[in-house]
């Protein structure tokens, strides 16, 4: 994995999270405060099954792709 790959999934990443906060303001926000009510161990147990998926996907791209 070079990481000219790393950089541009980061750069997308971003681009991506920017767009929906430039497009929905109001939805992101209502979306942060719901997150805030949730308990700890769903906001963890969410990030980890984010992460992992994210992780796959990533792999699968540089490795097939």
């Amino acid at each position: 994995m070079s990481w000219q790959v790393l950089i541009a999934a980061v750069g997308l990443w971003f681009a991506l999270e920017g767009i929906l906060y430039a497009a929905a303001p109001e939805t992101m926000r209502r979306m942060a405060a719901w997150l805030a009510a949730l308990p700890l161990d769903a906001v963890r147990s969410g990030g980890i099954w984010s992460a992992i998926l994210g992780l796959i996907l990533f792999y699968c791209a540089v490795r097939f792709g």
